[in-house]
């Protein structure tokens, strides 16, 4: 039953929800103000209304959530993200919570409107990565606070506590246009051919490289392979496993970043002959080194067999490129290259999604737009070549040359 209260020319209705694990009354309430001009008797036939209408959103569950946001999305890590997300995922949320408390942690989830988010926004647009920094936030890292605070107001929809999402039709600052620093043919094949000549203790680093441009696998994917995932006689390579660090967990497996990235790839036959090299000489150390080795079947690993670290790849490339005066470009640069030769290769891109294991291929297509763009330039061209209409211009060029 609800109770009416008069205040001045406006009306406060409550309605008794039960009550909380604590054993505390839930009382809901909201306000209404009669329209200019309205009689008494359409105040009161009003006023009836509202309260029926208000009554059946509080039994729906629809009810007003005075909760704070910050303690709204504390309770959504718990009983959400810890649940269903990834621990790196999680990690990065972590990341960006204090920015988002600040701007909107002590504002009520039901008082937050559009205008709220959309300064929220365009406050990150403007601040600096840090505190000795003048770098500012990119756009990629602007859209994933705002991607958060979306998922948590999602979250407080389907538990019934708001209707809208106030993050919907958010103005975001327009994408980084920056080019991603990777290593061209020449300078690949270059790197290829001081491979040979590198020392044998670091043969695993050479099959790292080699199989992260050959098959274009993430980091993490390329440090969880085991033996037991390539098929000798198919001459296949399954992936179903991420290698990952945080600083909580230290080196832990989990499954690979979505569920497209479980896949299998053809291997070429240098690609095996280079596998079957390295698996003797791994076969030889661990004879060698006895009851100090680690028994994981990772390929990738530490001294005595334990999962190699995160960083290590990055390391030796440093000190690689050092040693030869080569520029360097990250780990990650060489599945980028993957890709863009595939895509300049003229292969279509739901392949190269699928090689790549992009959940979707609108994110294949956005991370390579360009070299898409050049494949496209580049078919167009040859589709002129090979049509070659004649112009006025080649016809009057001919009728003087003769």
């Amino acid at each position: 039953m609800a109770n009416v209260t008069k205040r001045g020319n406006s009306y406060r209705i409550k309605v008794s929800c039960g009550y909380d694990v604590h054993g505390k009354q839930v009382i809901q309430s909201k306000s209404w103000k009669p329209d200019e001009g309205m009689s008494a008797r359409q105040i009161e036939k009003e006023l009836q209304r509202q309260i029926v209408l208000f009554e059946e959103e509080c039994l729906q569950g629809n009810v007003i959530a005075t909760i704070k946001f910050e303690e709204f999305a504390k309770q959504w890590f718990k009983e959400y993200a810890d649940k269903k997300l990834k621990a790196q995922t999680i990690r990065g949320y972590h990341y960006l919570e204090p920015r988002i408390y600040k701007a909107l942690g002590h504002l009520r989830l039901d008082k937050i409107t559009p205008r709220h988010v959309q300064k929220f926004v365009n406050e990150l647009c403007e601040m600096k990565c840090g505190n000795n920094s003048e770098k500012k936030l990119s756009s990629k890292t602007v859209k994933l606070h705002l991607s958060l605070v979306s998922t948590i107001f999602d979250y407080a929809i389907k538990m019934q506590m708001i209707k809208d999402n106030p993050c919907k039709n958010i103005t975001l600052p327009s994408p980084d246009r920056k080019e991603r620093k990777i290593y061209t043919v020449e300078e690949i094949k270059q790197i290829l051919e001081l491979f040979d000549s590198e020392p044998i203790g670091n043969f695993k680093y050479v099959v790292f490289f080699t199989l992260a441009l050959y098959t274009g696998l993430r980091r993490g994917e390329l440090l969880g392979l085991e033996w037991k995932d390539f098929d000798w006689n198919k001459g296949i390579m399954t992936v179903s496993r991420n290698s990952l660090w945080t600083k909580e967990k230290g080196m832990y497996t989990d499954t690979p970043k979505t569920e497209s990235s479980i896949r299998s790839l053809k291997l070429q036959p240098e690609l095996i002959d280079i596998l079957m090299r390295y698996k003797d000489w791994q076969n030889s150390y661990i004879i060698d080194l006895g009851d100090k080795w680690q028994v994981t079947d990772r390929l990738f690993t530490t001294w005595n067999g334990s999962p190699m670290h995160v960083t290590s790849p990055a390391d030796y490339l440093k000190e690689f490129c050092r040693r030869n005066n080569i520029r360097y470009c990250s780990p990650h640069s060489w599945r980028h290259l993957n890709a863009t030769l595939m895509i300049e290769s003229g292969i279509d891109v739901k392949t190269v999604q699928a090689c790549l294991g992009h959940s979707e291929p609108t994110t294949t297509m956005t991370c390579y737009l360009h070299s898409f763009q050049s494949a496209q330039a580049a078919a167009m061209d040859a589709v002129a070549n090979a049509i070659r209409i004649k112009t006025k211009k080649d016809t009057a060029q001919k009728d003087t040359a003769s």
